[in-house]
């Protein structure tokens, strides 16, 4: 592989029109992804999801290039209907549209940009390869005291025409002093048997508000890695929410960093699979100053030969009195082969704090299922009922009407 991974990287950038220097630097991240390879189980954070035996298992050999040079047609019936919204559309990793037609032009900056070794972070040899292999940094910045009008939709789609491809995408995003975004990260695919690796950055200022919702819900074969590190400074907020249900693999992670005083963070998520499907969703919540609050609930309903992974950890550091840390992790498993791993975390080195941790599992109720029998429903539709309302608990907690009727529409479900 190290040999073709290099071939690859000198065919994507030959043309690139990148500075040399900035090559250079993709390099020297392509020399640290080659020397640690693909993330496996030997590593404490993917002991649950060993993602270089789930890519050799699943798609093989894979190829690194990506010919950025020509166009890909948009396929419109991939946009969500029924919603207003800004749009920026990639299409198998190349960016085809960008669309903020409902806002200000002077209120948001969009533009590609480049950055130092000493900017690029390395939090693992995925983001490594993204880094290495990302062809272009858009940076979307959102002024002061500007609040976007509609949401902005992220299409992260592929055709028929890539198979056995790694896709790299990367984004930057900056919220200036009291302004706001609400985004929302939607993967729609069409090919089989590729590996999508996303690396979001969010810069939240003083007082700003990030809505950042997760969904990846039409079925595929293909396996995707998303990693968003958020940084936050005093009272910024950030709520977000991960639908994570359609492709035969997937791992979120969100690693973020309460900075400023009075910050807080949330994080809620669903994993519904079915079919060999495995997922998996990794937090790290660090409070690094007094006063700041994270709340996180994951649920996970779980079928047929199915895999759930969560693990989520608090970090409060020895300055971040009155932090107040809340963390629970529920699964339902509808079969006895599906599986449930989950890995709570805190680890505290202040005194005066409030956090706590919890994780449970198991069957449905039939206790519950034999009362809604008793009442008229059949046993298919006592189990759906119990299923909705388990999920309903996170969906609810969406804070944005049209994203929360958004997602209900999505999985079917009923009040």
């Amino acid at each position: 592989m190290n040999e073709q991974i290099k071939i690859d990287f000198e065919k994507t950038f030959k043309t690139s029109g990148l500075s040399e220097t900035d090559v250079n630097l993709k390099k020297k991240f392509l020399d640290k992804f080659i020397l640690n390879g693909f993330p496996n189980r030997k590593l404490e954070n993917w002991k649950f999801s060993d993602i270089n035996q789930i890519i050799h298992k699943n798609i093989g050999e894979l190829s690194f290039f990506s010919d950025y040079s020509s166009s890909n047609k948009i396929d419109t019936s991939v946009f969500i209907d029924g919603l207003e919204h800004n749009k920026i559309v990639f299409i198998n990793g190349r960016v085809e549209k960008i669309d903020f037609s409902y806002e200000d032009d002077e209120k948001i900056k969009l533009n590609e940009t480049s950055e130092t070794e000493s900017e690029i972070k390395s939090f693992n040899s995925l983001v490594d390869l993204n880094n290495a292999f990302s062809s272009k940094i858009y940076k979307i910045s959102i002024k002061k005291d500007y609040h976007l009008k509609k949401p902005l939709v992220i299409y992260n789609t592929t055709n028929n025409k890539i198979k056995s491809k790694s896709i790299n995408i990367r984004l930057k995003f900056e919220l200036d002093q009291n302004s706001s975004l609400r985004l929302i990260d939607y993967n729609n695919h069409q090919s089989e048997k590729n590996f999508i690796n996303i690396f979001y950055d969010f810069e939240l200022k003083k007082n700003s508000i990030l809505k950042n919702y997760k969904i990846d819900n039409d079925h595929n074969k293909n396996i995707g890695y998303s990693f968003n590190n958020i940084n936050q400074d005093e009272n910024s907020f950030s709520e977000n929410f991960i639908l994570s249900s359609g492709s035969s693999f997937f791992k979120n992670e969100i690693n973020c960093n309460l900075n400023g005083n009075y910050s807080s963070a949330f994080v809620n998520g669903i994993i519904s699979l079915m079919n060999d499907q495995h997922h998996e969703i990794r937090t790290s919540i660090n409070h690094l100053v007094e006063n700041t609050k994270s709340y996180q609930l994951i649920k996970s309903v779980l079928g047929k030969d199915s895999k759930a992974v969560y693990q989520g950890k608090i970090f409060v550091n020895s300055q971040a009195q009155k932090t107040d840390g809340y963390q629970l992790s529920k699964a339902i498993l509808l079969d006895e082969s599906s599986e449930f791993n989950a890995k709570p975390e805190l680890e505290i080195y202040a005194d005066d704090v409030k956090c706590s941790h919890g994780s449970a599992s198991g069957s449905l109720d039939e206790n519950s299922i034999f009362y809604l029998m008793s009442r008229g429903l059949n046993y298919r539709q006592s189990k759906e009922l119990l299923i909705n309302g388990f999920m309903l608990d996170v969906i609810d907690k969406i804070t944005d009407p049209e994203v929360k009727n958004l997602v209900k529409n999505m999985i079917g479900l009923k009040e």
